[in-house]
């Protein structure tokens, strides 16, 4: 997630409902049914609300985003994790880890089919044998049906937010164009915007692409469930172990 300078300062305030400790929760479940190791790295943690929690649960976390604007915002909520500055699909660790996650649809902010590919290889070359990947991910049907062409409008805490989506039927992916309104202390606003895509790949297509990693794909699941996906599933849940 390069860039997106002033989307980090309005993220937390448009997140505000996301489920952050039942997210925690959840993960943590999985990756503890896959390794016993608690070496974890949060690939693409944005401004780290999910990254400090898993510490939290008694991982010892590493907190990674290509957005400098986003870890300046992670770094405020914890000095005792160690944040680094790095794109997903260029991934260097000084060692491997016990478990790699990557949440709230980081993945799908990668650009095209090449870069996810690129992000699974590293993901296992940083690694341990055995060591776990689980990320969730948002699928086709939420791009073609729940973004597609709709615009939603946030209000909240000093922000607003007009959010456009366009959905690219060539490539299923979702084009992205946020207009910010930031409330200034005269009362104010003032105004930018950021625009962004995201792709969106098939189950089957996602399995192909761990596999060609060197994973094993353990489970699918629909998101914050164990129930396996259905074709109106908005959201799933790989968990992976490295071969």
């Amino acid at each position: 997630m390069a860039g997106y300078s002033d989307f980090s300062e309005a993220y937390d305030a448009l997140t505000f409902n996301v489920p952050y400790d039942e997210i925690a929760d959840y993960y943590a479940k999985i990756l503890r049914s896959i390794t016993g190791g608690a070496r974890l790295l949060d690939m693409g943690c944005g401004t780290g609300s999910l990254t400090v929690r898993m510490k939290s649960r008694g991982f010892d976390v590493i907190g990674q985003d290509a957005s400098s604007d986003m870890l300046m915002f992670a770094a405020e909520k914890s000095s005792e994790i160690l944040w680094i500055c790095q794109n997903m699909e260029e991934t260097e660790l000084a060692e491997p880890v016990d478990a790699i996650i990557s949440t709230l649809d980081s993945v799908n902010h990668l650009p095209d089919r090449s870069a996810w590919e690129q992000c699974f290889r590293k993901a296992a070359e940083n690694l341990k044998g055995g060591g776990a990947f689980v990320f969730d991910v948002n699928t086709i049907y939420k791009h073609r049906e729940i973004l597609g062409e709709n615009t939603f409008v946030y209000d909240v805490d000093g922000v607003y937010c007009v959010w456009q989506n366009t959905f690219d039927e060539k490539d299923n992916g979702a084009d992205i164009e946020l207009d910010l309104f930031f409330e200034e202390e005269d009362g104010t606003y003032s105004r930018t915007d950021e625009t962004f895509r995201e792709t969106a790949f098939s189950e089957r297509e996602i399995r192909e692409m761990l596999s060609a990693a060197g994973f094993e794909t353990l489970n699918v699941y629909e998101y914050l469930t164990f129930n396996e996906p259905t074709e109106q599933s908005e959201k799933l849940l790989f968990a992976a172990r490295k071969l």
